[in-house]
């Protein structure tokens, strides 16, 4: 698995860490992310700025504006309730498809997967559990056999990618996600397909709650350090 692991493009770099400033309120609603000053701070020419921008816009994260380029949006709570809601009836269906469908050579595929996000767990990694937690659900999308549900379930986890990732910031998030991924292999290969869905919302419910404490915990570490640099100019201009 880890021979297959490429460099990522500039596109795709500029996209994930402007997705990453979004999600931790670095880039606040209403930012205009600007093709120049971008550019400029990546180090890239404009093109790949362009496209990584419109590729946030297809997946929510950006809203273009007529004349005038796109702008960071807002994400509320009732709105990442909503995302996080219909991410996880999707892949509760493909868990509990893949429960009947799933083949030797998928099982297989799924405990190898599975095996390696428990390495990368204990070893604390996060950027590697989070690589290997997309192959895990991957595999059970393509499990399910179900070439539309595969699609449109993935069309819906590239909205809420960024939020997922997130989630590993938390402590502990990555040894529970572990302990949830078992509970669901195991339903799964014991061919229970309401067990396997139930647990898969399950999962997905506790994902959404660690955004939302992961989240919230760095944006009130933003404004904090904002506020500290207010409180030193404003020293330093009374000094």
């Amino acid at each position: 698995m880890a021979g297959t692991a490429r460099k990522p493009t500039q596109t795709e770099r500029v996209r994930a860490s402007l997705a990453d400033a979004i999600v931790r309120g670095e880039l606040g609603p209403g930012v205009p992310l600007d093709e120049s000053s971008l550019a400029d701070r990546f180090q890239v020419s404009r093109t790949p700025i362009r496209e990584a921008i419109r590729q946030l816009e297809a997946i929510g994260f950006a809203e273009a504006r007529p004349h005038r380029g796109a702008v960071v949006p807002r994400f509320t709570p009732e709105k990442l309730n909503e995302m996080f809601a219909v991410m996880a009836e999707m892949e509760a269906l493909c868990a509990s498809y893949a429960s009947a469908a799933i083949t030797p050579a998928e099982r297989d595929e799924l405990r190898t997967v599975h095996d390696a996000c428990r390495s990368a767990a204990e070893q604390g990694d996060i950027e590697t559990y989070y690589a290997l937690n997309i192959a895990f659900h991957d595999t059970i999308y393509r499990a399910s056999h179900n070439s539309f549900l595969a699609e449109v379930t993935l069309g819906v986890r590239n909205r809420v990618a960024p939020f997922r990732k997130v989630q590993f910031h938390g402590t502990g998030r990555l040894a529970q996600s572990l302990v949830e991924h078992s509970r669901i292999v195991d339903a799964i290969f014991r061919g229970d397909a309401d067990g396997a869905a139930a647990l898969m919302r399950e999962h997905l419910r506790f994902v959404r709650q660690s955004v939302g404490r992961v989240t919230e915990a760095l944006r009130d570490a933003e404004e904090a350090e904002a506020a500290g640099l207010a409180s030193q100019a404003t020293d330093l201009r009374l000094s």
